[in-house]
């Protein structure tokens, strides 16, 4: 096999590896909503965009730094996302699913019109940091944003899982999640869990949107389907309702879809990455981490 090949197969891996953890955090927000309220929440990637073009506006508006853009984006992502649980779940009857998902589907066509409208359906610069810096192992070239892109997933996914197991919100969020009923026997006001939750996987999304946008240099209204769907096939193939299954998953689809950009092309991608997620559906349909019996 060439050497060149072997480096650029090694290259384009680890560019997908570090930018897969956008993929987890858009996974892990599918799969926190899931696993409280069994249902899932079409806008959510589309929400989760929104919230970055609230920090754009302060970056555009004010000239920002970065910090504060990406600080803005997660913020408004979980206000955003709490806007979303009260308009599509908060009041829709429990006895008809269909209600909740099919107004999360309205909200992700309006909230996709909105940033159509707001941007006059445009690209638009969006901060990076350390676009510049490189990391020289060998023949391999880390990009610098890249590596920050990952360090600020990972504090993301570390600040999660210290609010899932080690505050009472987090054991009050588990405990819906695992048995409603007696959680609101036990004094659990499940509504008010539902909404944090909905503000919790928003932060995570507007964080996840405010990385990818870092990392490629622009911002534009498209993505949000993008992400919608990369983060669904994130929790099939890591399996809806498992928090590890989404962050392998992401991690899985990050390095998938740069192999197959290498191998195939841009035109070709997602193509193979649609392919995978079918494979997955067939030969392993509840995921890598899931189980119709329990949830995180």
């Amino acid at each position: 096999m060439d050497y060149f090949f072997i480096i650029d197969f090694v290259q384009s891996l680890a560019d997908g590896l570090l930018f897969g953890t956008t993929y987890a955090l858009i996974g892990i927000g599918f799969t926190l909503i899931f696993g409280v309220m069994r249902k899932l929440n079409l806008a959510y990637g589309a929400a989760a965009l929104a919230g970055t073009y609230v920090g754009l506006g302060l970056f555009l508006t004010f000239n920002a730094p970065p910090f504060v853009v990406f600080l803005a984006s997660a913020i408004g992502a979980g206000l955003i996302g709490l806007v979303v649980y009260y308009c599509c779940f908060r009041f829709t009857p429990e006895a008809h699913p269909m209600a909740s998902l099919l107004a999360s589907v309205g909200m992700l066509l309006f909230l996709e019109e909105m940033m159509t409208h707001v941007s006059h359906g445009m690209p638009h610069p969006y901060p990076s940091v350390l676009s510049g810096a490189t990391l020289e192992l060998g023949d391999i070239w880390i990009r610098g944003d890249l590596l920050f892109v990952f360090g600020i997933c990972v504090v993301a996914m570390a600040l999660l899982f210290w609010l899932l197991y080690r505050t009472p919100l987090g054991l009050a969020t588990r405990a819906v999640s695992q048995q409603p009923r007696a959680a609101q026997l036990c004094g659990i006001d499940s509504a008010r869990v539902n909404a944090l939750t909905f503000v919790i996987a928003g932060v995570l999304g507007g964080t996840a949107g405010a990385m990818t946008a870092a990392a490629v240099g622009i911002l534009s209204p498209i993505i949000a389907t993008g992400l919608t769907v990369k983060g669904l096939i994130v929790v099939v193939i890591g399996g809806l309702g498992s928090i590890p299954g989404a962050i392998i998953g992401g991690l899985l689809v990050g390095a998938a879809e740069n192999i197959f950009l290498l191998l195939r092309g841009v035109t070709e991608r997602d193509i193979y990455v649609m392919l995978l997620l079918f494979l997955f559906l067939t030969l392993r349909p509840g995921g890598l981490f899931g189980s119709a019996a329990t949830r995180d």
